[in-house]
């Protein structure tokens, strides 16, 4: 059956169809203009200035199931050049997100020792182009299971090297490192592997310079009550487990959080420290 527009939608040149799954890209990338209504995301604000147009073609673009749509698409190319996306010195969003990781975001690290991908995108053409301007890809960093999306792509393409947890092995077989334990790993000096069980049972984040940590499914922001969060209706491994992990996060510090679902935020270290301890004291709670 042929999508059809979702009747939430404001009227207007942007909306969305019934392929939407609700996984949140669009109000991450256009806050001002999609909602959650329902099961589904709409558009309840139709963008007015070229700003915010510039940022619903984001939307559109990054969309894993092409549920957004517009009348008028003179400016898609333009937007898509944007991808990735800077968001601090350094670090990008790379949009073009996948349906095999249910909309999860990836990130892209530019270092003067090879670049980082934190998990995959899906593979698309002009955002490989514009990952090769910037000088390709030295390292394929995978959180999980869940977010591997076309990360063999990726790979073969920059002839990068994977990694992920062993206990994550079945999702891509032909990693070139396999994490172990749960032990933190210094991969660099830079780069701090820290293994954090309970979402999926060889999760993995990565906290890079002490300041910017991406947490795949295992910690996000939550902007309805502005408290961290951990997913806890979308645990698939253990919550207790999980619980312990967030523990032993809590000794990190770190001002920036690049979640694979969820809000990005940045905040003052001491106050993102505050925030993920009272998150770790509501886990506790819910698991006594």
């Amino acid at each position: 059956m042929a999508p059809t527009k979702l009747a939430a939608n404001v009227s207007g040149d942007f909306f969305v169809n019934t392929n939407c799954i609700n996984c949140d890209t669009c109000r991450q990338l256009a806050p001002d203009h999609f909602s959650e209504v329902g099961k589904f995301s709409a558009v309840t604000a139709q963008p007015q200035t070229a700003d915010q147009k510039r940022g619903a073609f984001h939307a559109l673009l990054s969309c894993p199931t092409g549920a957004i749509q517009t009348a008028h698409t003179d400016e898609l190319q333009l937007a898509s050049a944007d991808f990735p996306l800077l968001l601090t010195e350094g670090i990008y969003y790379c949009g073009f997100t996948s349906r095999k990781s249910y909309g999860g975001s990836s990130y892209l690290i530019l270092h003067p020792d090879g670049n980082w991908l934190i998990d995959s995108p899906r593979f698309h053409l002009p955002l490989v182009r514009k990952i090769e301007a910037l000088g390709g890809i030295r390292y394929l960093f995978l959180t999980h299971r869940d977010d591997v999306a076309d990360a063999d792509k990726y790979a073969s393409h920059f002839r990068a090297e994977r990694i992920i947890h062993e206990l994550e092995r079945d999702s891509q077989p032909d990693a070139e490192h396999l994490l172990t334990g749960t032990e933190p790993i210094f991969w660099h000096p830079d780069f701090k592997l820290i293994p954090q069980p309970g979402h999926t049972i060889g999760h993995t984040v990565l906290l890079y310079k002490q300041t910017f940590l991406f947490s795949g499914d295992h910690l996000a922001w939550d902007g309805s009550p502005n408290e961290l969060t951990s997913h806890r209706d979308y645990c698939w491994y253990s919550f207790e487990e999980q619980t312990r992990s967030m523990e032993r996060l809590a000794e990190e510090r770190f001002s920036w959080l690049l979640p694979g679902h969820g809000k990005r935020i940045m905040m003052p270290e001491a106050e993102m420290h505050a925030a993920l301890n009272r998150l770790v004291k509501r886990m506790q709670n819910w698991t006594n």
